[in-house]
């Protein structure tokens, strides 16, 4: 899986302290929900906003889930 980050989303995981590994794990073992156009994954502490595009997903933003949502 190929996955290509947008500058917002390579700033806010920095900034939240999200790695790679768990952004993978989120798309790919996440309770997934369609919002507008895009995949919204969550699994675990974190969601991830992203696309799929082709083969490719496209991370939009990286966000921690709240403690109601978990």
């Amino acid at each position: 899986m190929e996955i290509l980050m947008s500058k917002h989303a390579l700033e806010q995981s920095r900034e939240r302290g999200v790695s790679i590994n768990e952004i993978k794990e989120a798309i790919q073992k996440g309770a997934k929900f369609i919002q507008d156009d895009k995949i919204v994954s969550a699994h675990r502490h974190i969601k991830v906003v992203f696309k799929k595009i082709n083969e490719k997903i496209f991370v939009i933003t990286v966000m921690i889930r709240k403690e109601n949502e978990r």
